[in-house]
């Protein structure tokens, strides 16, 4: 085990502005990657919020807001109290039956397949 004085940051590559640019670039390639490719919009069939879902697995599903959910969502908006967090712990089960649907439907690709 290193003593934490041997310890470094990663290289910040200052004096190599190709390879900075390079860095940059995959940087961009990966954002789209893991947060915007693949998502498809679900609405909610309750109260109609839009979200964007991407499922990676039955097992695994991304979602983004488009809205702030302690606003929009009636589940959300509900569980905010004194000292809450306005994300109930399971999400809202309605938004899931929704994803669920599209999936069943062939909306939603689940691109990992079954597992």
């Amino acid at each position: 085990m290193k003593a934490s004085t041997d310890w470094a940051k990663a290289p910040d590559f200052a004096g190599q502005p190709a390879r900075l640019e390079a860095i940059h670039a995959q940087t961009i390639v990966d954002k789209a990657v893991y947060l915007d490719n693949g998502m498809s919009e679900v609405e909610c069939r309750a109260c109609g919020n839009c979200v964007l879902v991407r499922k990676n697995s039955l097992a695994h599903t991304s979602i983004q807001w488009t809205t702030d959910p302690a606003k929009s969502c009636p589940t959300f908006r509900d569980t905010v109290g004194d000292g809450q967090s306005s994300a109930p712990r399971d999400g809202c089960p309605r938004l899931q039956e929704s994803i669920d649907h599209a999936v069943t439907e062939g909306v939603i690709e689940v691109r990992g397949g079954a597992e």
